[in-house]
């Protein structure tokens, strides 16, 4: 059996376990593939962690929208097989009013607002296609701690969610008894993306600390989906992976989910 749960975290706060090592599998200059065991069993599945590390330098990231192209949702393999992507996870949650396709926080690509406002809770964006190339062409951007006036200015394309971790590197997320399976955005210290994925279910905030334990250099974190609809895709000519979530406490108390869930926005990535 794994570390329990509250002896992990008890053991993580004194400076224990230590970081397990990381064997990246590299799929070509700038993308590379992880999956790494955590050190806490979830209550269902293999507690098995996996991450897509790519530099903006050399794959290009897009923001797709079903309300943006007039089309129905759609689940993520479809989405990247229409639109050549490299790999896709979700932009966000969305709302369930209408067609199910406006994200929960600030949307927007270039001309096309999804939701214009921004959520005051949320607290975090990805950014990407800058307006020029003195900016980075994709980041997460803190609105407690970076200068949002400034920043919309810089790049075409947002999508906002759930903030993970603050400007300090903190773990910012309330307490809660609920799990469930995830995807989330993360950024590194060296300005790599990460899409990280766990079908496990596990509660955000012990998951949250279970990621700053890892060997992933994170700076920064964005919860992008939870449940049957968290969806991760990778299709390169060295490896193909499709994974969606299942577990969500609540809803679907099961690791018994086999197939994608239609969702409206994604992220994918492309080369350059």
């Amino acid at each position: 059996m794994g570390i329990p749960m509250h002896l992990f975290l008890f053991l993580f706060g004194m400076g224990f376990p230590q970081k397990p090592a990381a064997d990246w599998l590299l799929l070509e200059k700038g993308l590379d593939y992880l999956v790494i065991q955590s050190p806490a069993n979830s209550s269902h599945g293999d507690s098995k962690v996996d991450v897509l590390r790519i530099d903006p330098r050399y794959f290009k990231f897009e923001l797709l929208c079903a309300g943006e192209k007039h089309t129905w949702n759609r689940v993520m393999p479809e989405w990247c097989d229409e639109f050549g992507l490299v790999a896709g996870v979700n932009a966000g949650m969305f709302k369930i009013e209408g067609k199910h396709q406006t994200s929960t926080g600030y949307m927007k690509n270039f001309s096309y607002v999804n939701n214009p406002a921004l959520t005051p809770a949320y607290q975090t964006l990805f950014a990407c296609n800058a307006v020029d190339s003195t900016m980075r062409d994709a980041r997460l951007i803190d609105l407690s701690c970076e200068n949002w006036s400034v920043l919309q200015t810089k790049y075409n394309t947002f999508a906002q969610c759930i903030r993970m971790m603050d400007c300090h590197g903190k773990n910012v997320w309330k307490m809660s008894e609920k799990k469930w399976s995830m995807v989330v955005l993360g950024e590194d210290t060296a300005g790599n993306m990460l899409f990280i994925f766990v079908r496990s279910p596990y509660r955000v905030a012990e998951y949250i600390t279970i990621l700053k334990g890892l060997p992933l250099n994170l700076k920064s974190l964005m919860y992008l989906e939870g449940g049957p609809e968290a969806s991760f895709c990778i299709y390169h000519p060295k490896l193909k992976v499709e994974k969606m979530g299942s577990y969500e406490t609540g809803f679907n108390e099961n690791d018994g989910n086999d197939h994608f869930w239609d969702v409206p926005n994604i992220i994918g990535i492309k080369r350059r």
